[in-house]
């Protein structure tokens, strides 16, 4: 059967089953001392209102044939300001955030920690919710705390060019060996950080529902173009899997609604790296102790290891970190996803940076062919969520990890070059390293009095 051509806007296709799962998850507003969340209310779909969500667009159609395997690609890069799939939630939590401003008057600052593209995309809807007349500047600011290492990663925008937004809405760079110690700093912060007469509502945007209804989206667009028939597992490139939780989600609201069979709700392929496999050792040995992990022994100049097909055969370091956006250990996720895995079926693998770089002319190709180009050389990638996904796939069919006949459903999450983006102003970045520092430089954003 021939596979469609498709391409959707996964919020304004789909606006009413978004807004009502927001409504389910989102029953009321938390105003509570120390705490804060708009409701479920986004806004109507006026022009405005769709000119800021026109980059919320998503592509699907055929990828390739291999070894009896189909392969589709859902490409969810569209948004030339974020080239991620971090848009559609971002764009979500930002218009929940102007409904509320609108509703109540009340200025709100998002803040939020991040790896890097998350902040990317939520500075993004803020720029966009401004240049869209949807809210002021002084209305609505973002601030983000990102690892010090993700820096390159942080793009020029009106948010860090004009000189008042830049002070509004600071990119906080922590300098720390753990990446991740940026989430527990931010839940520190927020714990502490007090009601203050006249101050913005603080809304720490953490929570995993905010991202779930928009990745659910994912799959309405598979239920429209080219539903699942039974035999078809979905490959993500994942830290969290939030994305293929959503999907799940979504899958949930179809077959509740007796849009889709049950029977035929796809599985799961979680690809990782070596710098942080946790969720592929959870799904294999019930857990995320590294010591389930293969050992590697030095051979021509790299490591190798044949005892475990779910791990590279071979890297130029065990403890290499291919993409520092994926940074998470131990995810709580772990406890939610390893049980869908069990039940719909499917597996984990995990690549290195040298089997990324061997596969990369082959994933280059079958990219290019399929209208989601890729530049000739893997240097200059910035982002390494989309090869990552393509090797694990490429990898785990070669090693018979797939059973024969299964369709594979990649989901491109994210990737782009040097070349698409031009680096933050240094002006919009404010080094910290503890907890006092981060206070200061939100007190700091929050003093800049109102302007345009």
């Amino acid at each position: 059967m021939a596979v469609p051509r498709a391409s959707r806007n996964l919020i304004t296709d789909y606006y009413a089953r978004i807004r009502a799962e927001i409504e389910r998850r989102v029953p009321a507003p938390v105003t509570s001392p120390g705490r804060f969340a708009p409701g479920s209310a986004l806004p109507d779909l006026g022009p405005a209102t769709r000119e800021y969500f026109s980059v919320a667009t998503a592509a699907w159609g055929p990828l390739a044939e291999i070894d009896g395997h189909s392969i589709r690609l859902l490409d969810l890069t569209g948004n030339p300001g974020t080239h991620t799939t971090k848009t559609f939630a971002s764009l979500l939590i930002v218009a929940r955030a102007v409904e509320h401003i609108r509703r109540t008057g009340e200025p709100i600052v998002i803040f939020t920690p991040t790896s890097a593209n998350k902040g990317v995309a939520l500075r993004d809807a803020v720029d966009r919710a401004i240049a869209t007349g949807l809210v002021r500047p002084d209305q609505l600011r973002v601030i983000v705390l990102a690892p010090a290492l993700s820096e390159s990663k942080f793009r020029s925008s009106a948010l860090s060019r004009e000189p008042e937004l830049a002070r509004r809405n600071p990119v906080l760079l922590l300098d720390s060996p753990r990446p991740e110690q940026v989430k527990d700093l931010a839940r520190e912060f927020v714990a502490r950080e007090e009601v203050r007469p006249g101050s913005p509502r603080l809304w720490f945007t953490l929570d995993l529902d905010n991202y779930l209804v928009a990745d659910a989206a994912r799959a309405f667009l598979e239920n429209d173009v080219d539903p699942a028939r039974g035999n078809r597992w979905h490959a993500h490139a994942v830290s969290s899997a939030f994305g293929l939780l959503g999907y799940h989600q979504g899958r949930e609201q179809l077959e509740a609604a007796h849009e889709a069979d049950p029977a035929t709700h796809p599985g799961f392929l979680l690809v990782q790296h070596l710098g942080a496999p946790d969720m592929v050792l959870s799904l294999l040995h019930g857990g995320h102790d590294p010591a389930n992990a293969p050992r590697y022994r030095r051979s021509a100049g790299h490591y190798v290891q044949d005892a475990d097909p779910h791990f590279p055969l071979s890297t130029e370091d065990p403890d290499e970190v291919l993409e520092p956006t994926f940074y998470t250990r131990r995810p709580a996720t772990s406890q939610t996803m390893d049980p869908l895995v069990r039940r719909f079926g499917g597996t984990g693998i995990v690549v290195s940076r040298q089997e990324c770089a061997n596969r990369y002319a082959a994933v280059r190709d079958l990219l290019n062919a399929a209208g989601r180009p890729m530049p000739d050389d893997h240097a200059e990638l910035r982002e390494w969520s989309l090869v990552m996904a393509m090797t694990g796939v490429l990898n785990a069919i070669e090693r018979r990890l797939v059973p024969a006949g299964t369709e594979i459903v990649l989901h491109a999450s994210g990737t782009y070059t040097a070349a698409d983006y031009q680096p933050i102003e240094p002006a919009a970045l404010v080094p910290v390293t503890g907890l006092d520092q981060v206070s200061a430089a939100v007190d700091a954003a929050l003093a800049v009095p109102a302007g345009r």
